[in-house]
Formats: structure tokens, sequence, C-alpha cells
């Protein structure tokens, strides 16, 4: 924009909200899939695919797998327990520790979803070659580790 002044914040050439878009459109079009058939939430479906892939973790350890805030993560676990998908049980190595891992049911979401999402992701990436889908990967780990480290947080 010519007349704009040099410090103007133009959106659509500002990175946090390119991904934030992009993030956005991508969990909309993968949600197709979980939402009006299993009637889950993105959400929802984020704390299922995590304690899919590696079962038995608190909800503090899905939360800062997924970077999603704590109380969306509460949410969500409240209404995965409550429709029977997951459990919460003590840890058998610390008392204070409440594991969440998938119920029989849960599992069988979790695995109906998977290869579908899969392939909703290999038509989303099928314009790109080999070599940008694995310098995009390894962008967005760099950028991940790189806003983790200036927040102080571990990555």
């Amino acid at each position: 924009m010519a007349n704009s002044p040099p410090d103007t914040l133009h959106l659509d050439d500002y990175l946090p909200y390119r991904l934030s878009v992009a993030s956005n459109r991508v969990s909309r079009l993968i949600a197709r899939l979980y939402q009006d058939r299993f009637g889950l939430s993105i959400w929802q479906w984020r704390v299922l695919a995590i304690l899919g892939a590696q079962n038995e973790l608190t909800a503090g350890q899905v939360a800062k797998r997924a970077a999603m805030d704590k109380m969306a993560v509460s949410r969500a676990v409240s209404a995965l327990l409550a429709r029977g998908l997951i459990v919460r049980e003590t840890s058998k190595h610390d008392a204070r520790a409440r594991i969440l891992s998938l119920t029989e049911t849960g599992m069988g979401i979790y695995t109906e979803i998977a290869p579908l999402a899969r392939e909703q992701e290999q038509h989303l990436l099928g314009g790109f070659s080999a070599d940008d889908i694995k310098f995009g990967m390894q962008f967005l780990q760099a950028l991940e580790t790189r806003a983790a480290a200036l927040a102080g947080e571990e990555s």
C-alpha cells in the first residue's frame, strides 16, 4: 500500500496471520471428516488424535503437545469422558497425576478417522513436490521451536 505509513501492519503479509488463516482452513477441511459423522469438535478430535498416537498422557501433556490452551483441553476432555471415548485414571507412578487414555470406542473412532485424515492430507499436498513438502515441514518445525524459545517454553 503506497500511501500507508511504514509501520502499518498488512495482515496479508504478516506471517502469524497467514499461519492462522491456513491452520483454520485446513482444520475446517479435516473437520468435515469427523464433525457430522462423530459429533466431535476440532478440539475433541485433537485430543483423541493425540491419545490415539500416544496413549496414556495427562491433560497437561496433551495441551503441551498440541500447543492448546489448557481450558480448551479441559473442555474437550470433559466432553470425551462424558461420551465414554476416553477414561481418566490415577497414575501408577504418581498418585497426583491423572492419566488419560482412549476407550475401545474411542480407539475405534480414531482408527476410522485417522486414515481418512491422512488421505485428506494427501489431497491437500497433491500439488506440491516432495522437496516442497520436506522444506515446509522443516520450516514449520523450526518456526515452532523458535516461537517456543522466544516464549520461554520447551518445544
